[in-house]
Order: C-alpha cells, then structure tokens, then sequence
C-alpha cells in the first residue's frame, strides 16, 4: 500500500502575489481555481519534485507566513542558490552547522561555508516567499541506506506507463516524420527527461527535437524524406 505525501498547504494574504512569486521561481502551475469568491486553490510543483503546494482562499486558518522549514533537497546547492538569485529572489549564504557543548548538552550554531566534510544533508540555503512562509535548500548527492522506497515496476519514474509509452509514441511520430533515420534511445532519453522535469508533451518534444539535430547530429535544422521541419508545438510546421 503506498502512501505518497502529494501536497502541503501554504497560508498566504495575498494569493495573486504568492502566485506571481512561485511562477517567478519555474515551478510548473498545476490549477488555478475558483469558486465564487469564497474559495480558490492554486496549485504549484518545484521542478522534478513528486509533492506540491497549494495557498488560496478557504484553505486553512493559519496564519499568513506561519509555514517553516520548507525543504527543497537539490543535487548541488551553489547552483540551485544562483537559479534562485537570477530569479530575483533573496536567498541566504550557503551556511552549516557544528556542534558545540551547551548547559543542556550539545546545540548547534549556524556557520557560514558548505559542510566542510562535504556531507549529504548537511550544508543549507534559505528563503522566504512574500509571507515569509520559509525554505530551506538542503544539498543531498547520496542519500543514507534505507532512504529511498524500492519502487513497483508501475511506480518507478525512469519506467513509463502504458498511457506514457503511447504519448512517447505520438510525439516521436511527429519526429520520425522529418528526421533521417537515427539512434531512437537517444530522442526517448530525452524526452523523459524533459517530462520528468514538468515540461509539456510538446515541450518535451521540441526540446527532444533539438537534442537530436543539435547535440546528437550536429545541425541545426535537419529536414526529412518530407523536408518539413518540427514546429515550436513539437508537431510538424514552421521553427521560426
């Protein structure tokens, strides 16, 4: 039986602003919804994350920017700091922390500088939305034994379903269409890593398309049997 933690509400004042913010930081808009005016959810994921957060109107009574210790774990947070200050957003100095005795027993002091072990889980980032409601980047490059479920031959996200297998198919089609023949993997590859990432069928397609004539081939503008080229849907048409 699998229990999977899909969503965290967040309390917010402003739910226009908050939602400007998260699109601001490239997390992908899940819903948008209203009813009347008493109540509306807006839905956001962080890019590859399996869980999302909602704010809006009727969800929860807490108090606006009450939210703490939001963590986002990413593979190297020097990277993930700098996404977040081009973005705008005021985010701290990559920071530790060691150990040191107390009265009670031993507490922990904040240290500017990554881990100097270079441990997983053990080196922060942090930020705040609009509300202060607060984030934590927390690096982890190797997670500790026992900290990842053993997945369903279904469940695991590198295996497509049956439904995913037949958008694939669609969206290769389309490439087949106006592509030499070529490595097939390459293309698939791609494109499951460009929807892993919250990118859209055509999205994913496009950016497939591109890998293939630019990367794999080495042109920019292959055309085919048919001499047509993808468009930006990721279907056949103009590539501007």
């Amino acid at each position: 039986m699998a229990f999977r933690l899909e969503v965290v509400t967040l309390p917010v004042a402003d739910v226009d602003r908050s939602k400007a913010f998260y699109q601001s930081l490239g997390w992908r808009l899940d819903n948008d919804r209203a009813v009347d005016g008493d109540f509306r959810t807006v839905q956001f994921t962080p890019p590859r994350s399996r869980a999302s957060i909602q704010f809006g109107i009727g969800l929860t009574s807490a108090e606006p920017g009450s939210a703490a210790r939001l963590m986002l774990v990413v593979d190297d947070i020097d990277a993930a700091r700098t996404d977040l200050v081009n973005r705008g957003v005021e985010v701290s100095d990559v920071y530790h922390y060691e150990r040191s005795p107390g009265r009670s027993g031993e507490i922990a002091s904040r240290v500017p500088g990554r881990d100097p072990a270079e441990r997983s889980y053990f080196t922060y980032a942090s930020f705040a939305d609009p509300d202060g409601n607060g984030w934590l980047l927390q690096e982890v490059k190797t997670r500790l034994p026992g900290r990842e479920w053993k997945s369903s031959h279904d469940s695991d996200p590198m295996v497509p379903t049956t439904e995913v297998r037949r958008e694939i198919a669609r969206q290769h089609d389309a490439f087949e269409q106006v592509a030499a023949p070529q490595a097939w993997l390459d293309w698939y590859g791609r494109y499951l890593q460009e929807r892993e990432r919250g990118s859209t069928p055509d999205q994913a397609s496009l950016a497939a398309y591109r890998y293939m004539t630019d990367e794999v081939n080495g042109t920019s503008s292959p055309t085919g049997q048919r001499g047509r080229k993808l468009g930006h849907g990721g279907q056949p048409g103009n590539c501007g």
